[in-house]
């Protein structure tokens, strides 16, 4: 689809298209109340919650009165639909400070001061330095002569080095008197979402130009949320409005991201849901059977002798709702509080600060923060994620001489700066395509000192390097380049640029020399997108085993070349680009196409190494990782050789002989077959060794594997804790992360560039890093870092704490729910099994939203370990990696307890005050104050460490209990009038509350003292250790269940889902030793405080 717009038409500028009002908003005030709760609603558990709360209002059935539930659903749909309306307003208010600014446009030939939103496509809009961009714009005039303006894009793309926009060829020379009555018509294609590419036509009409067709490309538009810098002035024309803009476009609501433990809840509730069924199907029957066999014979029943059609759906439906509390109404929503707390912690964080940058970690994602604690991949960038992205020209070798060595950089080599002083034409030529094949911007300060801007750091070290060896880049006037070389002034007239891009690997500038007029073909790259190119019968060996050689040190290196090209050639060569560049329909495929026409017998000059250091703390963060489980995988664009130093260097595998690589390389199908069964068949037989293996595959065979041999592939990830792999392009990084989201492996992807967005978003849990590439990766991730190292803390600290706190909330609103719903129906087997409710309709609604949900939340608060001992023993993040807090098994024990305390509290409170002792509701009230006794020594006994506000929750809850209770007891129309001044009052209530407390607590606190004592787990010697305040010598053990990791992989080998694995469950209250994570090899065992051995990582799977 294309769209015209024609420029500076007033008239048909308002038909077209839409304005520039931006609305970012969800809601308007007529559609907010029906929209949202339409969105509150299409969630299953509110629509079955709005099921229970209609049928209370059916008189006849209702056991309760219909606020107990109305309440707490008003309630928390209140509360959801706050939250949402309050950031819908925010949204608003951001929305208007933008449209009402002011701005200045061209209208019936004459400039006027509008609104920002009063602007529409056509419209020609005037922007002064320091302005902000508002719509997208194609750049007809700037205040410099050459037709250029700087723009500052940190606001679409967080990159802070100004780029340069230019004026189309076909607006050269027109003066800004003229620019007022411009006319013309622009070819575009329809919005999209892509910042980095736009491919147009422009044609002005007469008098302006003929007919001509001008190419327009990104580099001449400034897009919205720019701002203007260095510039007086800059005039454009609007393309894209409002919405419509690529930065409207690349808005939206990201698709949410569900955790391993929401996934388990989801699963819990529907178990619950169908024993809730199961129950409430027996009941009625057995309350059916006994009103006709039993309740018609007692005269105070009043059942009448005939009933309705339905009668027999009475009692079912009675029961239905007696017992729909079994589903905790709060659950979601003090999941979505905790977890928000959880994303504050982040951050509040001020050791995850990083100074240097002024960058503290930021929680994006509020709602995943638990699955940071079950993280078994994790897939990470390599420049400037682990490195510091700070380049430095290191080592280079020109015509097969090499310079720079151990003791000092090559621009201190004084072999090579002789070279340069007398004038040798292979240096000199080298250092040429250093300073001026690039993107660089140079700027002049007044004091006459040259800074360089950049958009790749690669491009700043190879100018910065060539100006210290006397070929300083000093101005770029226009298309003329000025070149500094030994106090002599040279100039070059830039005539076209290739552009870099990730398929082609490399760029070239078509340059002339304004002093000979010649036409030269400068070009830099990979060593396999320059090597090939070279002129018939050149040497490349020693360029190769230059590269071989920069790559074993950790280098990235780059290839440079030139050669001659003759006027003809370029004017045939030159016109075909244009043509290229003038289609709309796949410009980036023919432009490729077109370039490589010219990129050929190229002399090649040299190679350049650059030194990118390892960030502080990366050794240390992966290392600790690994004994945590973790896997890494680099990927990476750079060079084999290259990654394997920088993965040697910074822990991620062992040298020889601990460690062993496999590599797994070629360019056909049979060669990486080959290669992939050698690989598999060493793993398969080294797997059970004590021997850190990683395999090492690049991008050709990479993309051959995941086309022709995926299946293999895959088994090999699942075998290999470690893999590197280079050459790999952003789709290909993002298939890697989906390859291992399908063997249900939890995937933490971090990176630090536009390159990895892809990647990152496609991971469970994206984190990306503010670097020197902008903020790209970081705005698109669920949590930000300034540096690798914070990643440790990240997943040890609050990825457990949020996991183990996650864990516990959870199954205590299932605990607290059921243990109420079970003593309502042993109630109905004295009552009839009738259905009738022993506790009154504002006891229920209290016991859910005041009672037992405030002690609960400040559990955000528990820490089971104190962070150093966390840090220091990464080993216990295998209980978070395996789901050891909530699965069916620890589900189960929390629903055990809940039935054994219902039976506690209803017997003893029925033999204390039942029958005719004493009224029903002084007995609702006597078992209700029992559960919240029961409900204060539970969340107690699971509380690790006690901070005041803990202690206030728990026990403050208690007493604020009984003053709620006080106030209702003095209503006369409560249904619980004076109860509560009775029963306290009575010795034998407080007797009945410590013998509940008593007969409940005894066996749950003497089954944890057994565990503790007898079966400690490590998480218990490590408390102990903290207890007494001493080291931990040794800690047996764990001995693994036996399990081959062949019966994950036979017979499909590789392709088994989740539903055909094994799980290993283990209850809270038994934390036993010997239930690990599943894959461990057959026999073998593993010392908890030492490092694994690489057949010992077990997969986390279906919890």
């Amino acid at each position: 689809m294309k769209r015209f717009v024609y420029i500076n038409d007033d008239d048909l500028s308002h038909d077209l298209y839409c304005d520039n009002r931006i609305s970012n908003r969800k809601y308007t005030l007529l559609n907010f109340l029906p929209k949202n709760l339409w969105e509150q609603f299409s969630r299953f558990m509110n629509q079955y919650f709005l099921l229970i709360a209609c049928l209370q209002l059916w008189p006849l059935i209702t056991p309760v009165n219909p606020a107990s539930t109305w309440g707490p659903l008003i309630f928390i749909f209140a509360v959801s639909a706050t939250k949402e309306g309050w950031d819908d307003y925010c949204r608003y208010l951001s929305d208007k400070k933008a449209n009402e600014k002011e701005v200045w446009v061209v209208r019936q030939g004459s400039k006027k001061l509008i609104q920002a939103q009063e602007i529409y496509v056509g419209n020609l809009v005037w922007l002064r330095e320091n302005d902000e961009v508002p719509c997208d714009l194609i750049l007809l005039g700037t205040s410099e002569p050459q037709g250029v303006c700087y723009v500052e894009t940190a606001a679409l793309d967080g990159e802070t080095d100004l780029k340069t926009r230019s004026i189309p060829p076909a607006c050269m020379g027109i003066d800004s008197e003229l620019l007022h009555k411009i006319k013309g018509v622009i070819e575009c294609p329809t919005p999209d979402k892509d910042i980095r590419r736009f491919d147009a036509n422009l044609r002005l009409f007469p008098p302006f130009l003929d007919n001509d067709v001008c190419p327009l490309t990104i580099k001449n538009t400034i897009l919205q949320s720019c701002y203007l810098r260095n510039t007086d002035w800059a005039c454009g024309v609007a393309v894209y409005t409002g919405n419509e803009t690529k930065l409207g476009m690349c808005r939206g609501v990201a698709e949410p991201k569900l955790t391993a433990m929401d996934a388990m809840i989801d699963k819990l509730t529907g178990a619950i849901f169908i024993f809730q069924i199961v129950v409430v199907i027996v009941l009625g029957i057995a309350g059916n059977i006994w009103k006709d066999t039993e309740a018609r014979k007692h005269w105070y029943v009043l059942y009448p002798k005939e009933g309705p059609w339905y009668e027999l759906l009475i009692i079912p439906l009675r029961f239905e709702l007696l017992c729909s509390i079994m589903i905790p109404i709060s659950i979601k929503v003090s999941l979505d509080l905790v977890k928000s707390l959880y994303a504050k912690f982040i951050d509040w964080d001020k050791q995850m600060f990083d100074v240097e940058t002024g960058t503290s970690a930021n929680a994006t994602n509020t709602a995943i923060s638990e699955d940071l604690g079950q993280v078994e991949y994790i897939l990470t960038d390599k420049t400037g994620t682990l490195t510091e992205n700070k380049m430095i020209f290191k080592r280079c070798c020109i015509a097969g001489t090499f310079f720079g060595n151990e003791n000092g950089d090559a621009v201190k080599d004084v072999e090579l700066l002789n070279a340069i002083n007398t004038g040798s034409p292979d240096a000199t030529r080298f250092l040429t395509v250093m300073a001026i094949c690039n993107t660089v911007i140079p700027i002049k300060s007044s004091s006459g000192i040259v800074s360089y801007k950049a958009q790749s750091q690669d491009e700043e070290a190879l100018v910065r390097a060539a100006a210290s060896m006397h070929m300083s880049f000093v101005n770029k006037n226009s298309n003329i380049l000025d070149i500094d070389f030994n106090g002599s002034l040279i100039q070059y007239e830039v005539l076209d640029y290739l552009e870099f891009t990730s398929d082609r690997k490399r760029m070239s500038v078509v340059v002339r020399d304004c002093a000979s007029r010649k036409i030269f073909l400068l070009s830099k790259g990979a060593d396999e997108a320059i090597l090939p190119c070279a002129h018939a019968g050149h040497q490349t060996k020693t360029f190769s085993e230059a590269v071989d050689q920069y790559a074993q040190m950790g280098l990235r290196t780059l290839c440079l070349a030139w050669r001659e090209i003759n006027e003809i050639e370029y004017q045939d060569w030159s016109s075909m680009f244009k043509e290229a560049n003038s289609t709309l329909v796949d410009r980036e495929w023919r432009v490729a196409e077109v370039c490589q026409r010219l990129e050929h017998d190229l002399e090649i000059l040299g190679v350049a190494a650059i030194e990118d250091r390892l960030q502080d703390g990366v050794p240390e963060t992966i290392e600790t990782l690994r004994k945590a489980g973790i896997n890494f995988w680099m990927l990476t664009g750079d060079k084999q050789n290259t990654a394997i130093q920088i993965a040697l260097s910074c822990n991620f595998v062992s040298p020889e002989p601990k460690g062993q690589l496999l590599l797994i390389n070629g360019k056909s199908e049979d060669e990486v077959c080959r290669n992939l069964e050698r690989v598999l068949l060493t793993m398969r037989i080294t797997k059970a060794e004590p021997k850190d293996v990683a395999f090492v595959i690049d991008g050709w065979a990479l993309e051959i594997a995941l086309k022709y041999y995926r299946k293999q592939f895959t088994e090999l990830a699942i075998l290999s804790r470690t893999a590197i792999c280079c050459r790999v392009t952003p789709s290909q990084k993002a298939q890697l992360v989906e390859l291992l989201k399908s063997c249900d492996y939890r995937t933490l992807a971090i990176g630090d560039g536009g390159n990895d967005v892809r990647m990152i978003q496609q991971a469970d849990i994206g984190v990306g890093i503010s670097g020197r590439e902008g903020l790209q990766a970081a705005r698109a991730a669920d949590y930000s870092i300034g540096k690798f190292r914070f990643l440790k803390r990240l997943i040890l600290v609050h990825g457990r704490y949020s996991y183990n706190r996650t864990a516990f909330l959870s199954q205590y609103s299932f605990y607290k729910s059921l243990l109420i719903c079970f003593i309502q129906i042993f109630f109905s087997f004295v009552s009839g099994i009738s259905g009738t409710s022993l506790f009154n309709s504002v006891s229920l609604m209290a016991y859910n939203v005041f009672y037992t949900s405030i002690p609960v939340l400040v559990s955000v608060l528990d820490k089971d370990l104190n962070e150093k001992t966390v840090m220091q023993h990464p080993q216990i993040l295998f209980y978070c990696q395996a789901g050891r807090l909530l699965n069916p098994t620890t589900f189960a024990g929390w629903f055990g307890r809940a039935l054994f305390h219902a039976i506690v509290v209803f017997a003893i409170t029925m033999h204390a005050y039942a029958f005719e002792k004493s009224e029903m509701e002084e007995v609702g009230m006597v078992a209700l104050s029992g559960c919240v006794w029961l409900q204060a020594f539970v969340v107690a006994i699971e509380t690790n460490s006690f901070t005041i506000l803990q202690h206030l929750a728990i026990w403050g809850n208690l007493v604020v209990f009984y003053i709620i209770n006080w106030i209702v007891s003095a209503l006369p129309r409560s249904g619980m009038y004076t109860i509560m001044y009775r029963l306290v009052r009575q010795p034998a209530y407080w007797n009945t509350m410590f013998l509940i407390v008593a007969a409940g607590m005894g066996p749950v606190l003497a089954l944890k003292y057994f565990r503790y004592t007898y079966r400690s787990s490590k998480i218990n010697i490590l408390q102990q250790a903290e207890r007494l305040g001493g080291p931990i010598l040794t800690l047996g053990n764990i001995e693994p269940q036996p399990r081959s990791l062949e019966n994950d992989l036979a017979p499909m080998s590789i392709s088994q889902s989740k539903n055909g694995r094994n799980s290993v469950f283990e209850p809270l209250l038994s934390d036993s030793p010997s239930a690990v994570r599943r894959s461990f090899g057959p026999g073998a065992t593993f010392d908890f405080f030492q490092s694994p051995k690489s057949s010992s990582y077990p997969r986390n799977k279906d919890n």
